[in-house]
């Protein structure tokens, strides 16, 4: 297996490790390959509560499982505090956000600001010429310029929370485990004797290992959120939330509306503390625009570009026509799509499906194609 080889002291390498197998046999790979390889944690959490961090992907036993990998190997290894950061440029932005009636994704957040940014400064200061993580994805280089591409194992792709990457962060980046399988991962762990092996995929928000955003949004802004009006789109009341932080765009589960017909969350305005309803089929939207772009090329993109767009992280990308207005993107799909939520990511891909492209955060959807 070949690893991209980076510019400057490219032979040294920070391994983030988070104490699963994919970060372990990252570090192995790296190893194997004759890389001088540095490990790390980073410490997320100001406290290591159980009710706070015992299943998350920064805990104590995290630590210790990445320590005992990275004693294995014969790698240095340090754990960062970057509690402070954590707080401040991820879990108070996911706070804020579901109250102002939005969707966040705080891994991409996480990638973007610390795994991507912080970690790059902290591996200049130890003379390494590139960061390497677990996740499943990969770089390639052209000659001129680097491009993400989705893991060959496509069951395990992440390149849709990988978006922001930039070409100089792309060039100081390596993922070991994107020609993987993850049963070959395991294999691999297994056959070298990493406690870890057989340890469970993160499947939680890490700073929300119980699910209940709700309970954790209330504590995190100090205050409650009041029941409000279930609104039809004409502004009929149909019934009583229990605070907008509860409902999501796209929602079926959970409304305790009775209606004769099955009703989704189709928009939440927290300005009027109200949720609306609607039929499945009022949920289909044919327009996404979405800010905070990242064009991965480094160069706007092309006034329209034919592509596919994934707008959730276990969603297929579907075909659509895509124009950069600045630092927006307007994405219209060939077909309407089901329920764009504010807040989560749009991410272009090339129309073949396998390179990024570009993507941004949805700001909001319409319909533009009346008769669709």
């Amino acid at each position: 297996m070949s690893v991209k080889t980076v510019p400057g002291d490219a032979k040294k390498v920070l391994v983030a490790m988070s104490g699963g197998v994919d970060s372990s046999v990252a570090a192995l790979l790296l190893e194997e390959q004759g890389y001088d390889c540095v490990g790390c944690t980073m410490k997320l959490f100001r406290t290591e509560s159980v009710t706070e961090a015992e299943k998350s992907c920064c805990s104590l036993d995290g630590v210790e499982d990445a320590r005992s990998v990275a004693f294995r190997l014969g790698m240095p290894y340090y754990v960062f505090n970057f509690s402070d950061a954590f707080e401040r440029e991820i879990m108070e932005p996911f706070a804020q956000s579901y109250a102002e009636g939005k969707t966040p994704n705080p891994c991409i957040d996480c990638n973007r600001c610390l795994k991507f940014d912080r970690l790059y400064e902290r591996a200049k200061i130890l003379g390494c010429g590139a960061v390497a993580t677990g996740h499943y994805a990969r770089i390639c280089f052209d000659g001129e310029r680097y491009s993400l591409k989705k893991a060959r194992d496509l069951s395990k792709d992440q390149s849709y929370v990988l978006y922001t990457l930039t070409q100089e962060q792309l060039a100081h980046t390596l993922f070991p485990l994107g020609e993987l399988e993850k049963q070959q991962t395991r294999e691999m762990a297994q056959r070298h004797g990493f406690l870890n092996a057989g340890k469970p995929d993160s499947q939680d928000i890490c700073f929300v290992p119980d699910g209940d955003y709700a309970a954790f949004i209330e504590r995190r802004l100090g205050r409650r959120f009041l029941e409000g009006d279930f609104i039809s789109p004409d502004g009929r009341v149909l019934g009583r939330h229990r605070g907008i932080i509860h409902y999501t765009v796209g929602q079926r589960r959970g409304l305790g509306v009775p209606a004769e017909t099955k009703l989704y969350v189709s928009a939440i305005d927290p300005v009027n503390n109200t949720v609306t309803l609607v039929r499945e089929e009022e949920l289909m939207i044919d327009t996404v625009v979405a800010d905070r772009v990242n064009v991965l090329s480094g160069r706007p993109l092309e006034k329209s570009i034919r592509g596919r767009v994934r707008l959730r992280y276990r969603q297929p990308e579907r075909p659509a026509a895509v124009e950069q207005e600045g630092d927006r993107l307007i994405i219209r799909f060939d077909a309407p799509q089901r329920a764009p939520a504010p807040g989560q990511a749009a991410v272009v891909y090339d129309e073949s499906g396998e390179t990024v492209l570009a993507g941004g955060t949805i700001l909001f959807s319409r319909k533009e194609n009346a008769a669709r």
